[in-house]
């Protein structure tokens, strides 16, 4: 059994979370702002399917990747050079969620971003917590990602692709954007081939916690996200 959230119940210790599945700590609670938030800053993060009540997780160990060790092959280099798409920041949120939930994906038969979590993450967008990635060709989006900032960490959430390399030259300028700013991890959540293509590896939930809690105590002000959504181009 794992314990239920009831009201503004706190999560349970970290040291709690069932070893099978990987993460999952508790259920319950609810998707508002404060909650979610909450969550995020202690590595913790919702993850249902719909008819099902709200799962947390918090797995071990922790995929990550490294602004800095972004993970670039020749062809990549050469289709963000060629600049054929435009990249853009923050100027499509909801239809990049949208876009993210009707993605298939393999070995699911549906999504798990419900029209609840849809919901509660285009709050935080509204709230400047929560920020996408928009990859156009001739004003049509063909790929993208989002994810949420708190301090100077960064917490990917999903991705999408409908067009060849997409989601990578979306992940490539934001990996590129948050080095920058002076961010020091994404967090992927879960091992899958594709985040480790990019150059993404899992590390101890332990060393996770320790670096997550620098970085979310960290003045995110400084961090700017481009008021008119442009993304530079690449060189």
């Amino acid at each position: 059994m794992i314990p239920w959230l009831i009201g503004d119940a706190s999560f349970p210790p970290l040291s709690q979370a069932l070893s099978e599945p990987n993460g999952l700590l508790c259920a319950g609670g609810d998707l508002t702002p404060q909650r979610i938030v909450d969550a995020y800053r202690q590595g913790i993060f919702p993850w249902f399917s719909a008819g099902e009540p709200i799962l947390w997780w918090s797995p071990d160990p922790r995929m990550v990747l490294f602004p800095a060790e972004f993970r670039i092959s020749r062809s990549l280099r050469r289709t963000l050079r060629a600049g054929r798409y435009e990249v853009r920041l923050d100027s499509a949120f909801p239809e990049v969620i949208q876009a993210c939930a009707e993605t298939p994906r393999t070995g699911q038969p549906g999504t798990w971003i419900t029209r609840e979590m849809q919901r509660a993450y285009r709050q935080l967008f509204e709230l400047g917590i929560a920020h996408s990635v928009e990859v156009s060709v001739e004003g049509r989006l063909v790929g993208g990602l989002y994810g949420l900032a708190i301090g100077r960490m960064f917490y990917g959430e999903s991705m999408f692709s409908r067009a060849s390399d997409a989601s990578k030259i979306a992940a490539a300028h934001l990996a590129r954007f948050l080095e920058a700013q002076g961010f020091g991890m994404i967090d992927c959540q879960m091992n899958t081939p594709h985040l480790a293509s990019l150059g993404a590896r899992e590390i101890p939930r332990s060393g996770f916690l320790c670096r997550l809690h620098e970085l979310v105590a960290m003045d995110a002000q400084a961090a700017r996200w481009p008021a008119d959504g442009a993304s530079q181009p690449w060189k």
